[in-house]
């Protein structure tokens, strides 16, 4: 029953639509009706400027990393984990926005992050390694996808080489695949070359 709980806490938490609150009621734009029309800190800072989408990024990391602490606090710490993948399905499919959201990237990260206070070895490393890799790949390659996906991709693998805790190592190489599809779009346009490139780094 507390799994239960956590799952749907987790869910609430992440149907928070924030780039579109953001947007609303800062910028009197929906972004929706902009660029890719997801409702995620990509799209948004595209539409609304790096600031926003920034505000957005963090807004959503806080989703799961939240939900997954209120969880802890309310039951025990093996709820965490439900709390954080109910986070990124709500983020992905909204109950307050009409099931159309985001790509789960930054919620993802939430994740990782709030994993590692659970970790107990080498959680700070893992966390260093994935924001290195995000940051490495947006520099090199000016594309958020191609950062995104190679950020899940190598956090899924340095959780299973540096901790020992399989259940933590599968939660993530769940949301991972739930990302990567989120990007087929996106990996098909890769591919193509025809891929949009940010402007701002």
């Amino acid at each position: 029953m507390n799994r239960l709980v956590a799952l749907l806490l987790g869910y609430l938490f992440g149907s928070i639509p924030f780039s579109l609150v953001v947007g609303k009621l800062f910028y009197n734009t929906d972004v929706r009706e902009h660029g890719s029309g997801n409702l995620g800190a990509s799209n948004t800072g595209r539409t609304l400027g790096a600031k926003a989408g920034l505000s957005v990024a963090v807004l959503d990391l806080s989703k799961a990393l939240v939900a997954m602490l209120l969880a802890v606090w309310l039951t025990d710490k093996s709820t965490a984990i439900y709390a954080g993948i109910g986070a990124t399905l709500g983020h992905c499919y909204p109950l307050f926005a009409k099931f159309k959201g985001g790509k789960a990237v930054s919620t993802a990260a939430g994740y990782l992050l709030g994993l590692s206070l659970f970790v107990n070895q080498n959680g700070w490393l893992i966390v260093l390694i994935a924001g290195i890799t995000f940051f490495g790949m947006l520099y090199l390659f000016k594309m958020a996808s191609l950062a995104s996906l190679s950020f899940v991709t190598v956090s899924t693998i340095i959780l299973f080489v540096l901790q020992d805790n399989l259940l933590y190592s599968f939660s993530f190489l769940l949301i991972a695949l739930i990302v990567i599809v989120r990007h087929r779009s996106n990996i098909s346009r890769i591919l193509n070359k025809e891929e949009r490139k940010i402007t701002w780094m």
